[in-house]
C-alpha cells in the first residue's frame, strides 16, 4: 500500500505526469535488501539506509521507464512511416490510440474515432498486414487485435542495473 502511496504522492505533487514508476519490481527483485531495511528501521530507527535504498529504487525503475518509452516511441515512429501516405488518417490514428492501450477492437476503435465499424475495421485489416496488429484468438466476432511489439516492451521484466543494461 505504501508503494501506491507513493507512486500517488508524486502524482499529486506534480513530479510525476502519470503512473510511470513500478517500484515493486525493484523491491521484489531485491526482496532481502528491502525487509532488513524495513526491519533495521522498526529496530535501530536507521532510515537514512532506507532513504538512500528507496530514491535506488526510484532511479532504477525511472531509467527502466526512460528506457521502455524510448522504445515504445521508436516503434511507433516505425509504425508510422510505415502507415504514412495512406488514403484514409484512420490508421494512423489507431495507431496513437495504441500507443495507450496495444489492444483494440474494430468497435471500440470506431467508438474512440468517431468512424463508420467498416471503417475502423479496414484501418485494422490494413495494420495487420503491416504485421503492426494480430489478432489475439479465433472469434469471427468481436475480434481483439493487440500490437504485440508493444506489448512485449509493456511485459518485460524491468531492467534493474544502471543504463538499462
Amino acid at each position: 500500500m505504501g508503494r501506491l502511496l507513493i507512486t500517488l504522492f508524486l502524482m499529486e505533487s506534480g513530479i510525476l505526469p502519470a503512473p510511470l514508476l513500478y517500484l515493486s519490481a525493484f523491491f521484489e527483485a531485491s526482496r532481502r535488501d528491502y525487509y532488513d531495511g524495513l526491519r533495521r528501521i522498526s529496530e535501530r530507527a536507521e532510515w537514512r539506509d532506507w532513504l538512500e535504498y528507496f530514491l535506488l529504487a526510484v532511479a532504477r525503475m525511472s531509467e527502466d521507464a526512460i528506457n521502455r518509452a524510448g522504445r515504445i516511441n521508436a516503434k511507433l515512429a516505425q509504425w508510422q512511416k510505415d502507415v504514412a501516405g495512406e488514403s484514409t488518417k484512420t490508421p494512423m490514428q489507431a495507431l496513437e490510440l495504441l500507443a495507450a492501450n496495444p489492444f483494440t477492437t474494430a468497435k471500440g476503435l470506431a467508438q474512440k474515432l468517431g468512424v463508420a465499424f467498416t471503417t475502423a475495421q479496414r484501418a485494422i485489416e490494413r495494420l495487420e498486414r503491416l504485421g503492426i496488429v494480430q489478432q489475439t484468438g479465433t472469434a469471427k466476432r468481436d475480434r481483439v487485435y493487440c500490437a504485440k511489439a508493444l506489448l512485449e516492451i509493456l511485459e518485460e521484466p524491468a531492467r534493474l542495473a544502471p543504463g538499462g543494461s
